[in-house]
């Protein structure tokens, strides 16, 4: 069944997400989660939040990176992925004290999909949203036009 990016809502959505998450980084698998909910927003490719608890312990670390501000969400605070010996800066990031309508994505965490060495939604490889901001999860029902490439920032 396909979705279209241009159905869902603005403000974003959160809801479930059915299918498991997995994330591999630096050649070990260090979250699996049939928990995680997904954000979804007009022009955007689902990002999903994985409980942090679902993470092998010691691979998320807190960054030095700056926060940053979502008008809907708050403000989100980045980690540190590790893993393998190796170390993705500022990969991943969470919202500690999420306003009241996102109140259930906190203890939750997001990573940039292109930054991990695999992310997967049951078996299905994710491909990473284009560009460096977003971090949505495309898949193959996913359907767009997508925000994040090139010239499309201002949508």
């Amino acid at each position: 069944m396909s979705e279209n990016v241009w159905d869902y809502p603005r403000p974003p959505r959160l809801e479930p997400c059915k299918r498991r998450v997995k994330v591999e980084f630096g050649g070990q698998l260090i979250a699996d989660s049939g928990r995680a909910l997904r954000i979804l927003e007009t022009s955007h490719p689902p990002v999903i939040y994985i409980p942090a608890e679902d993470f092998v312990a010691g691979s998320l670390i807190s960054s030095d990176a700056n926060s940053t501000f979502c008008e809907f969400k708050g403000v989100a605070d980045y980690l540190d992925v590790s893993a393998g010996g190796k170390v993705a800066e500022a990969a991943a990031w969470t919202y500690p004290r999420p306003v009241d309508a996102y109140a259930e994505l906190a203890d939750h965490v997001a990573v940039y999909p292109e930054r991990m060495d695999r992310c997967l939604l049951d078996d299905e490889v994710v491909r990473a949203q284009e560009g460096d901001f977003y971090g949505g999860w495309v898949t193959d029902e996913i359907e767009g036009p997508l925000k994040g490439g090139p010239g499309t920032r201002g949508w």
